[in-house]
Parts: structure tokens; sequence; C-alpha cells
């Protein structure tokens, strides 16, 4: 999406890409200017009360003045009410419409890959997601009918003017419009500021969020100064680049009161000329006056929601990025269910790069068999996690092609392929909610019995029976309240529970303490059992259970075969072995 594209193109593509709200700014708008167009009788009575009444030789009909006057009253009552109600109509749909846009938002980055996602820092995307949308929201709710209704204003209050006197109104007019271009100029530069003011408060949001989940670690290595500094440097970028923003926009609208009194000026002398040369009624000048103050606040408000709307407009711009963005991992156009049956597996030479760097995988070929129990080794960096992720789709090769089932894993409509394929990290994520609702992510109908039976299946009955609060205790924030192979513990779980065919492991070993490491091995067996399953092993004992190992050096599968006949090879995975059980090495 370019970056020039103008505040107005902006509008409009966010109303095309959410009906509610566009569909609920139509009446809205229209309410809002008839409100508006009810207050333009108010200098016409005044002018009339003057001219017909006031200055008839004839005397005051004060019968005619209250009339008029009630009538005037009772067009200010009208156009408050309906204008009132514009703005709460205007409320509740704007709220609807960009909930709606967050949500979408939020939808189109979970569409999109692990690489995509990582390589955008955490607060990047929070505030596309929240602070960037409501911009927008404000905008919408306090500015941008204000905006409309202010442009509709100036257009009826020239056009009254014209009525009553031409000249005066020209002047009006050349003033509006070489204001108008003054504004265009000033938009660019705040469109430019507004732009970096949005990039700012991404970087601190991302630098507070990196540093609030790095506190154990920052108060273990005593960095607490060096954390500090770090956030205060980007808060004080942020605040400089906002100070400066608002210090403009601010100098922006000083110069409407300038115009203003311009304006004013010019009507007042060429108004008094006129009237004695031309013979302009002091009622139509003083009806002028009215005009020229209606003319005047609108184009105030224009200049105040202009920076108001630069600001939206570059949080928009930021969240219709991300809607433009390529999704890398999509539903087939033509996709192909994968059979009942267990799942076999098959690499064909598939090759993986990152756009920032070499190979991490070149021309893996492999075939798992049905049902067999495959464990994945390598150093660290050798290519084990990327292999693990391409099969379950969650980035695709660069080149090569893989089968699950005999079917392309691109084409496999990706629900399916969540419900057949399983794949669990080495760290456990877990949301802030119970544990009951944690696994029920596996499958999404699971009922508390279900789950309490599948605790027990993997036979940590008695872990989840010694906790307060059983399947109802309370995780924390990303699991914070657990230990990591508790969290592991339910991940298993989790995997389980939704009965997957193939199970991809990422075998957690680290911060584990003794006796949950053999309730995490007996699990871990349990869920095996019976399925397809590929496990990355960084403890070799995992592998010495296997059916088949693979073994990774950058990039490569150098090695493949049971345990037994590795060894005998004397090759890669010999040397890691030898080295594993000295405990000089871990993988």
């Amino acid at each position: 999406m370019s970056d020039q594209m103008t505040t107005g193109k902006l509008i409009r593509r966010a109303l095309a890409e959410s009906p509610v709200l566009a569909e609920g700014l139509r009446l809205t708008l229209v309410m809002a200017m008839v409100g508006q167009a009810i207050t333009i009788v108010t200098p016409v009575v005044f002018q009339q009360i003057i001219d017909e009444e006031i200055l008839n030789p004839a005397g005051i009909d004060i019968g005619d003045v209250i009339v008029r006057a009630a009538v005037a009253f009772a067009a200010l009552i009208v156009g408050i009410v309906v204008g009132r109600a514009a703005l709460l109509r205007l409320v509740r749909t704007s709220s609807a419409g960009l909930s709606d846009l967050r949500t979408m938002t939020f939808n189109h980055l979970l569409r999109q890959s692990v690489l995509h996602v990582q390589a955008e820092r955490r607060g990047n995307l929070v505030s596309r997601v929240t602070s960037d949308v409501t911009t927008l929201q404000e905008f919408m709710e306090w500015g941008g009918v204000s905006l409309v209704v202010a442009s509709s204003q100036v257009l009826l209050a020239t056009a009254v003017m014209f009525y009553y006197e031409w000249r005066l109104a020209l002047i009006s007019l050349v003033g509006v419009t070489l204001y108008l271009y003054l504004m265009r100029w000033f938009q660019k530069i705040l469109r430019r500021n507004y732009d970096s003011v949005r990039v700012e408060v991404g970087k601190s949001l991302g630098v507070l969020s990196e540093s609030i989940s790095a506190i154990p670690v920052v108060r273990a290595y005593g960095v607490e100064t060096e954390t500090k500094e770090r956030v205060a440097d980007a808060l004080e970028s942020r605040f400089q680049r906002e100070y400066k923003t608002n210090w403009f926009g601010n100098s922006l609208f000083s110069s409407a009161e300038v115009f203003a009194g311009a304006m004013t000026t010019a009507i007042v002398v060429g108004g008094v000329v006129i009237g004695v040369s031309q013979g302009m009624t002091a009622g139509e000048l003083i009806a002028f006056f009215f005009l020229t103050n209606l003319l005047i606040e609108p184009l105030q408000i224009v200049v105040e929601t202009l920076e108001f709307s630069q600001s939206a407009a570059s949080g928009l711009r930021r969240v219709l990025e991300v809607l433009d963005s390529e999704v890398e991992i999509e539903d087939p156009d033509n996709p192909v269910d994968l059979p009942d049956s267990g799942l076999a597996v098959r690499f064909d030479g598939v090759g993986f790069s990152y756009p920032t760097g070499g190979n991490v995988l070149t021309d893996v070929r492999v075939e798992i068999k049905e049902g067999s129990r495959v464990a994945v080794v390598g150093e660290t960096g050798s290519g084990k996690t990327t292999f693990a992720k391409l099969l379950v789709r969650l980035l695709d090769p660069t080149e090569g092609v893989i089968e699950v089932g005999g079917v392309r894993l691109d084409r496999v409509p990706l629900a399916q392929l969540r419900s057949r394929v399983a794949f669990v990290p080495q760290e456990g994520f877990l949301f802030d909610d119970t544990i009951a609702n944690n696994v029920r992510y596996g499958r999404l109908d699971a009922t508390d019995a279900e789950i309490f039976t599948a605790f027990h299946e993997l036979d940590l009955g008695d872990w989840l029976d010694a906790l307060p609060g059983g399947l109802e205790t309370m995780v924390g924030e990303r699991g914070a309240g657990m230990s990591a192979g508790e969290r592991q513990l339910v991940a298993l779980v989790r995997a389980w529970i939704g009965s997957p065919d193939l199970l991809v492991l990422d075998e957690a070993t680290s911060a584990v303490d003794p006796s949950l490491d053999v309730a995490l091995r007996h699990a871990m067996d349990r869920l095996i059992k019976g399925r397809t399953s590929v496990t990355i092993a960084h403890r070799l004992a995992t592998a010495e259970a296997a059916d088949d190992i693979l073994v990774f050096e950058r990039g490569y599968v150098v090695e493949q075969g049971p345990h037994r006949h590795l060894i005998e090879r004397g090759g890669v995975y010999a040397d890691l072995y030898a080295d594993w059980s000295a405990g000089t090495k871990t993988v």
C-alpha cells in the first residue's frame, strides 16, 4: 500500500473493509447535515426581524417579532437535538464497525506464517490491533462527522452569502480557497509527523512488553539499571516525537484564528462600503456577520480535525499494511482430504531458507512410515526445529514437496491438518486461564470429564489431584504460575485430547525437576504409542527407543537408521551419542 494514500482514500478503504461502519455512517451523516442546515435559519430570521420590523417606518409588530424569534429558537433546538442524536449514533456505529476492523486485523495476523510474525516486534503487532485502530475510532467519533458537518456548513453559509451579496461572498470564497490550499501543505507535513509518531509508539510498546516479560532475567543478572535506561530511552524518544508533532499541530490551529480575524475585518470593511454605496440593508449586513461566523467556526473545526485526522490516518495506514500483507500459509484452492487411516510422511528434495540468511535445510529426502516412531537429532542450529515446523505447516518450504498420507501438505485443508497433526513445542505456551480451558484448545468441545480422563490416561492423575483447584487451577499469564515441566504436561494433554494421527514433539528437557521428568517421559510414551510420531530429541535416550533416527548436520540429513545401526556405523550420530553419554554436549 502506498504511503502517499490520502486520508480520504484511507477512510474510504476502512469503510470498504467494514460494511457495518459504512452502512451506519450514511444515516448518521444525513442526520448531522440536516441538523446543521437548520441552523442557517437563524441569521435569515434575524435579517427579516431587523429589516422588516425594527427598521420598518410603520413600526414594529411585536407579535410578528415573537413568531419569527420562536421559529429561530425552534430551529436552533431541532438542530441541536438532531445533531446530538447523530453524535450518539456515530459513537455506537463507529465502536461496532471498528471493533470488526480490529478483529479482522487480528484474524489476518493469525493467518500469517510463524516467520512473518516472528520478524515483527511484539509491541508493533499489539499496537496494530489496539492503539492504531483506537486512533481511528477516536477520529470517527469526535472528528470525522465534525469534519463532514463543518464542510456542509461552509457550503450552506456560502450559498446564503451569495444570495445576500455576491461581492462579499466572493471575498469570503477567495479567502477560504487560499486557506484550504495552505491546509493541504500543512497536511503533508502532519502526515509525515504522525507516521513517525505511530512508529515510535510501536517501538516503545515493544520495549515495554519485552522488558516486563524479562523481569526474572533482568533481576537474575542484576541489569535493572540498564533495563530502566533502555525503557526510558524508548519512552523519551516517543515523547519527543509526540511533543514536536503536537506543537506543530497547535501552531496550525493558531493559524485558523489569524485567518478568522482577517476574514472578519475584510467582511466588515467590505460590508460598510457596499452598504453605503450599493444599498445593502442593515439586516443583511448583520446576517452576513452571522454567516461569517458560521463560515469561520467550521473552518477552525476543519483545521483542528485535520491534525486529528492525520493521527488517525497514520494508525489506519499501519492497520491496512497488515490487511494488505501477503498470507503465506493459506487454505488451498483445490483441497484434498487426508486418508482416514494413519499418516505416513514424505519429504522430497525439501529446502528452506530465511529471507535474511542462507539455507537452513537443503535437499531433505525422508520417508516416515505410518505408525513409526522417529527421532530427529543434531547439534543446535542444524535445522531440526525448522524441519518440525515445515512438517506441521507453520512454514512452507522454499523448494521441494512435503506429503502427509500421500497428499501434498499444501493441498490439505488447514482445519483438517490441525485436527489430524499435533505439534507440541519445547516451551508449552499456556493462556491466562484454567488448566481445563488450556487443554480445551486441543479440542474445543471437550468436556471437563473428558479432560479429567485424559490426565489419568496419561498417568498424570496424581499430579492433577495434587493441585489445589484441580482442572480449575489458574495457570497465570503465559503459564507463569507453573514450572516449565508442568506447562509441558498440560501441553501434552492438550495434544492427547485431540487424538491426532501424526504427532510432532519438541522434547522439553531443560528446567524440569526429576519427578516431573519421569512423569513427562511416561506421558510422552503413552501419547506416542500407536501414532506416527516425530520427536526432536534433545536427550539421546529418547532416540534409543525410536524406530528410526534422522541425523541433521548443517541443514542436511546426513544419516538415517535405528540407534544400533548408527552406533555401529561410527558416524555423526555415534559421535553425538558418545559426547552425550559423557555429559560433554547437549543436542
